[in-house]
């Protein structure tokens, strides 16, 4: 039994070592292979409708400081306006995370964007998941709210981080990618993998990637 069981093992070796000698050499770590890793196809982005009535539309971050250090920010801003008026317009929620020192009205990215009297703001929403410590999943239960569109700055931080604390808690995440800017663009590129395709099950399997034109608002 000893001997087959060894004669066994050197068969399995010796196929082992035939089946690697096949395979391109891969080098220690993949910082080695950077520059000939091929980028997949970019995720395909999903139409999706949304009802009003249990949904709420994120708008994170979006401050002067934040979009000065954004190359894409400003370009989005028109984006994120057309996402808050149609929200506005059918009586959907509206929640807003002002960051900074002491931040005011007048420290967001455009004047076009600010909070009307009444929107949410949320309290002690501070790093990238904005559920963290604050009041904003007890914010969205008050008003059964099922569904947010994550907007805002940066993608891999609050973008990312606030999808991912709302999938953790029960909610469907809808992430817009021309509502999102970073500080370049492999930063978005992650951001929007992780989110649709690399991330955890339970994340990707809860997040709509999509585009401000590509939802809809439904009765």
């Amino acid at each position: 039994m000893f001997h087959f069981a060894s004669r066994n093992s050197r068969f399995a070796l010796v196929a082992a070592a035939s089946l690697l000698a096949g395979l391109p050499a891969l080098a220690g770590d993949i910082t080695a292979e950077w520059g000939s890793v091929k980028l997949p196809p970019a995720p395909e982005l999903r139409p999706v409708t949304v009802d009003p009535a249990t949904t709420a539309l994120l708008v994170l971050d979006l401050m002067k400081a934040n979009c000065g250090a954004r190359p894409r920010c400003a370009a989005m801003l028109p984006d994120v306006k057309k996402l808050i008026d149609a929200a506005r317009a059918h009586n959907m929620l509206v929640v807003y995370n002002l960051t900074g020192q002491n931040p005011k009205f007048e420290d967001m990215a455009d004047p076009s964007i600010v909070p009307h009297a009444g929107e949410f703001l949320i309290k002690n929403g501070r790093g990238a998941n904005k559920f963290y410590g604050s009041d904003l999943e007890a914010g969205l239960a008050a008003h059964g709210v099922k569904t947010v569109i994550v907007t805002g700055t940066s993608a891999q931080g609050a973008v990312a981080g606030t999808s991912q604390g709302a999938t953790e808690r029960g909610y469907k995440a809808i992430v817009p990618v021309d509502g999102m800017a970073s500080e370049d663009a492999f930063n978005e590129l992650y951001a929007t993998w992780h989110l649709a395709k690399g991330g955890p099950t339970a994340l990707v399997e809860n997040v709509t990637v999509t585009r401000g034109d590509l939802i809809r608002f439904g009765n």
